[in-house]
């Protein structure tokens, strides 16, 4: 049974969710999929896109649930087979594209303004980084600046250098306009509330469970 602290606890945090999408594409690794879902709900973005155009769909909310320190349980995900299909539904819903790349027209991150409130954030697989077509479409892109030897950072610091900067400019604009609408957060809060008092079956099995999965699915990659 849930104590009074916790069931605040779980409504300050639906009430405190933000607009916005990370979108992943083509990731291959649970453990870098769980880091990136684990500094979205640090960050206060709800929505998690996935695609899986050239690589084997997981389960996000079960497969990452050890790497993203159960994070994934509370947030909420948008998947496609196709990057294309993705990009063009958020372009529809009004979204603006920001991908992350190394490109001639990618701007520093710390000179970069990220204060759009419907903002799709896209990253790429851990190898070879977002597709060309996911740069083209994109209505900007962004880099981080690096002074050593290698050219980027591994998926998850990457991710959440950049969901960092979001998160400070807006604060420093103002966090009423980012928040989810009202109506939403209060449905969310009621939704992780019955989560957390009756979760569905698939989230009753133990960490071991998951761990198998996962090996079995490493076996037949």
């Amino acid at each position: 049974m849930a104590t009074p602290e916790r069931l605040e606890k779980i409504r300050g945090v639906a009430m405190a969710r933000q607009r916005g999408i990370v979108v992943l594409e083509d990731l291959r690794d649970f453990h870098n999929a769980g880091a990136v879902m684990r500094s979205c709900d640090a960050f206060c973005i709800q929505k998690v896109g996935l695609t899986f155009e050239r690589v084997r769909a997981f389960d996000p909310v079960v497969d990452c649930r050890d790497a993203s320190v159960s994070t994934s349980l509370w947030l909420d995900f948008e998947t496609s087979p196709t990057s294309e299909g993705m990009l063009t539904d958020l372009k529809a819903r009004g979204y603006r594209l920001v991908a992350t790349a190394l490109d001639d027209r990618a701007e520093e991150l710390d000179a970069a303004r990220l204060d759009e409130p419907d903002i799709a954030l896209l990253f790429g697989n851990e190898h070879r980084g977002l597709s060309a077509q996911a740069v083209e479409m994109a209505d900007r892109v962004v880099r981080i600046p690096m002074g050593g030897m290698a050219q980027s950072l591994n998926l998850s610091v990457a991710a959440a250098l950049v969901l960092a900067e979001m998160s400070r400019q807006r604060r420093a604009i103002g966090l009423e306009k980012y928040l989810l609408p009202e109506a939403e957060r209060e449905a969310l809060a009621e939704r992780f509330i019955e989560r957390r008092v009756n979760p569905p079956p698939k989230l009753r099995g133990s960490a071991s469970s998951t761990r198998a999965t996962r090996r079995r699915r490493g076996r037949m990659r």
